[in-house]
């Protein structure tokens, strides 16, 4: 596999609840894209928000603000020709169309697994925490999460390896004409 055009980038948005396994599945991508010489970056949601975004809450106005930072970045690296691959929980749709139009060559990768599939995997103990008010406005919990409604790649994560949701990351991206086989 390889980039298809060097100076086509594209920004590759993975969303879900907290434990979904976004970063997970970003990381092997990110590593298979590497392995083929694709220039590739990751904007993890939790590294973004100490560096970039600090001091916003978890309110909607500053989840989207934090998105909309995330995007503004992701797209200043995709227009010169880097993979940009972002993992945020990202919970509303309405900020992620907006990222998409901004992004412009964008595809929604949906981490998609139930709560209690996210609760059973969190090492953090955030779920219990949430459930016993001690972390106000958690998305799932407290705080809506708004499923994408037609991302390009869906990847069921309770079903599927890592490696199974990557491919068909790598799949899409080849269909989409990013990548060449």
């Amino acid at each position: 596999m390889k980039q298809a055009n060097r100076e086509r980038g594209c920004v590759i948005w993975f969303t879900g609840l907290s434990g979904s396994g976004k970063t997970t599945i970003a990381r092997e991508l990110e590593n298979q894209l590497l392995a083929a010489g694709v220039p590739v970056e990751i904007l993890d949601g939790d590294i973004v928000r100490e560096n970039l975004s600090k001091g916003l809450g978890f309110s909607k106005e500053d989840r989207d603000t934090n998105v909309r930072r995330i995007a503004f970045v992701a797209h200043l690296l995709q227009r010169n020709g880097a993979f940009v691959i972002t993992a945020a929980i990202s919970p509303y749709r309405n900020i992620r169309q907006e990222a998409r139009t901004m992004a412009k060559d964008f595809v929604e990768v949906y981490a998609a697994a139930s709560l209690e599939t996210c609760e059973k995997r969190d090492v953090k103990g955030l779920y219990a925490k949430a459930r016993a008010g001690e972390i106000k406005e958690f998305t799932g919990v407290s705080d809506p999460y708004e499923a994408p409604e037609a991302p390009e790649v869906t990847c069921y994560t309770a079903d599927e390896t890592v490696e199974e949701s990557a491919q068909k990351v790598i799949d899409k991206l080849v269909e989409l004409k990013y990548l060449e086989a």
